[in-house]
């Protein structure tokens, strides 16, 4: 498990996922807050942490449906403008999210989704990067993923201005300040 005490990968775990019953759970009605039973039915509809939908749907206990994160609404509105949408608001960890759930869930389409979702928000946040009148408008929509980028753009982009306004002169390594003896061969004199 490479992210096992990763703090980000643990609360991307977390995120709720629409799941359908396909069994009944005894004992289970804790986990529907609005449950009057102790037991869930088959065919009840219920949002789960990822980690638990996901255990569940390995057992084939229960179906999970694709995230309003990556409805079909959510694809148009990126389609339109990219950069607009608010992601961070709907998923915070929406890549990851993404690419966790496109396999359980069957659709295909979410891999090409999430690829075009990214490289045309990347445009963007690498533009954004170097003005900062649009940083707080700009970050907020931004997932934990992106912002991550966005912050490293940003101090990427300070480092060279530091560096082009003479901030931190290139110095000539030391082994150059040695002058060697230039030795003529030895070899045949011509008369």
């Amino acid at each position: 498990m490479p992210g096992y005490y990763d703090m980000d990968d643990i609360l991307m775990e977390d995120e709720p996922i629409s799941v359908v019953f396909q069994v009944g759970a005894h004992g289970c009605g804790l986990l529907d807050p609005g449950s009057e039973t102790i037991d869930i039915e088959k065919g009840t509809k219920m949002d789960l942490p990822y980690w638990l939908a996901h255990q569940l749907h390995l057992r084939q206990a229960v179906s999970i449906s694709v995230p309003a994160s990556f409805s079909q609404k959510t694809r148009k509105e990126i389609q339109a403008d990219a950069a607009c949408v608010d992601l961070k608001g709907r998923c915070p960890y929406f890549y990851e999210l993404g690419c966790k759930v496109a396999p359980l869930v069957g659709d295909k389409t979410i891999g090409s989704f999430l690829l075009y979702a990214f490289t045309d928000r990347y445009k963007e946040m690498l533009s954004k990067s170097h003005s900062a009148s649009a940083v707080p408008r700009f970050s907020s929509r931004l997932t934990k993923e992106e912002s991550q980028l966005f912050q490293a753009a940003r101090s990427s982009m300070a480092a060279f201005k530091k560096w082009r306004t003479g901030g931190s002169r290139l110095e000539k390594a030391s082994i150059l300040g040695r002058k060697r003896k230039r030795t003529i061969p030895l070899g045949p004199s011509s008369p």
